[in-house]
This record gives structure tokens, sequence and C-alpha cells, in this order.
């Protein structure tokens, strides 16, 4: 069994496509097809049903599938300690977060510790990014909600109060605070379901008897302000996203304690770089100087 194979193998098995398996790896078809099927020689049974070219994994293929990813998460611990014990000074941070208001600070304040080490940062749904969690894809995650996971550390960072955002004109504006009820015939603008505010929010909203009614549905928070701002819609607002457009106004909310947690996550496994652990001690010090 070769190395290449097992990488191959997580491809199609994830993709269940081997069209887009192979454009995934840059190689041809032909050649995706024929390395799989001597894996599966190797073993002895398929792994994959087929219909056409679309794949499925059989009862022998998810068994594979979870030792396979087990195998090559290791290997790739195993590259990233040795590239960090002999390039201390260089190296990539790989971060994913579902909450990115507070991002650019915090990635400033490590810049200045660390200005050789690079980073990739991923906008990602609750969903997705503990998918690349699990897989070892990722150093650290900042999320909101929170994530428990059998493999998943999870430190919250910092509790966050949600804000209503409604534009200078806004019926609101005079106000300092709102009530839910209030809100029952508003227009929203807010971001898709899948991310952890808006999850929030809408379940809140339920539970006082009403379900918010959005003009506009993104993948952009930071979009959210300059909708309101062009009264396009109101917006529930986390205060570490706030900004300052002198167009807008923030109220607080009423008898409710709406807030979302903010969380540090990463999987227990996955080799932390002396970087990495540097990035962590960042974020908590950045949370606990800015309550």
């Amino acid at each position: 069994m070769e190395l290449l194979q097992l990488q191959y193998f997580l491809a199609v098995a994830r993709l269940e496509h081997v069209t887009e398996a192979a454009r995934s790896l840059h190689v041809t078809q032909s050649s995706l097809s024929k390395t799989i099927q001597r894996l599966e020689e190797d073993l002895g049974v398929p792994l994959f049903d087929r219909i056409g070219r679309k794949l499925r994994l059989n009862e022998f293929g998810s068994r594979f599938l979870r030792r396979a990813e087990r195998a090559l998460f290791e290997l790739e611990q195993g590259k990233q300690e040795i590239s960090d014990l002999s390039s201390p000074e260089r190296g990539t941070l790989e971060l994913a977060v579902t909450t990115a208001s507070t991002l650019p600070n915090i990635l400033r304040e490590f810049r200045k510790k660390r200005p050789y080490i690079q980073f990739h940062v991923q906008m990602l749904t609750t969903q997705e990014m503990v998918t690349r969690l699990n897989r070892g894809e990722v150093d650290f995650c900042l999320s909101s909600p929170p994530v428990e996971g059998d493999d998943i550390e999870c430190q919250i960072v910092f509790i966050d109060p949600i804000l209503v955002a409604v534009p200078k004109g806004h019926r609101l504006a005079d106000r300092s605070s709102v009530s839910l009820t209030e809100l029952r015939d508003e227009w929203f603008v807010g971001v898709k379901r899948g991310y952890g505010i808006r999850n929030l929010v809408d379940s809140v909203c339920n539970s006082v008897g009403f379900v918010p009614k959005y003009v506009y549905e993104g993948d952009e928070p930071a979009r959210l302000s300059t909708l309101v701002e062009a009264e396009i819609g109101i917006a529930f607002i986390p205060s570490t996203a706030r900004n300052s457009r002198e167009h807008i106004k923030y109220l607080q909310v009423e008898n409710h304690e709406l807030v979302r947690e903010i969380a540090l996550l990463w999987h227990r496994s996955r080799y932390i770089s002396r970087a990495a652990l540097e990035f962590r001690e960042v974020v908590v010090e950045y949370f606990a100087r800015n309550p």
C-alpha cells in the first residue's frame, strides 16, 4: 500500500466524483481510477459503489476512510513538527473563523511578535469549520458558537453582547434600547443560516413569537453595516463588530440576555507549533485587554 493511494482515496472519498477529485489533485482521471483500483486490489474489497462517474463509499470504504484519515493526519503532524523544529521563525498559521470582526486587530498584534510567520484565514460556517478542524487542516478556529467534541479543545475567550443596528432616520433611532417584540414587523439584513449569530438570533426571536423577515442574507458580515446605513433593513450586530459610522445607531436589547460566546478551538491531537502557541496567547491577551 502506497501513500499516494491513500491521498487519492481521501480525495475521491470526500468528493465522491472522479472528475472533481482528479481536478483537485491535478492528475488525469485514468491515473486516478487506476490508483484507486490498485488500492482495492491490495485490500481485496471494493471501497466504492459506482454509479457512472459518481462514487459512493460503501461500508468497507467508510471504515477504511477513518483509518486512512488518521494515518495521513499523523504524517502531516510529523511534517509540521519537523518544519517547526528546523525553521521556528518561518511557517504558515492556518486559521478558520466563523466570526471575523476582531481578527484584524488580533493578527496585527501577532504580526508584531512573529513578523515572518505567514497566516491563511478561511471564513466558514460552523459545520465547515468543524470538518476542517477534525481533518487537522487548521491550527486554530475562532468560533461563535463554541463547539464541543471528543477531539476538540474549546476555550471561551469573550462574551459578546449583540446589539440592534438601525439607520439614523429609523423610528427607533432616538432610543438607547429596544425589546425584541418591538422588532416583529421590521425588515432585517443578516448572514445566511449556518453562521452562529444567525442561528442564535433566529432562535431567540422565535422564543418571543416571531420569525425575522430578511431582505438580505449574505456571507460577508462586514457588509451588513453598509446595508443598514442605506436603510435596506436593520441588523443584529455583535458589539465587537460595531463601527463608528455616523448614520447608524446601536441599541441594547431589553429583557433578554442576547450574547454570543466567542471561543478558540483546536484539535487535541494536532501538533501545535511555537508560533501557534504564541497566537493563542495573543488571542487570550487581546480579549482580556478589550472587555
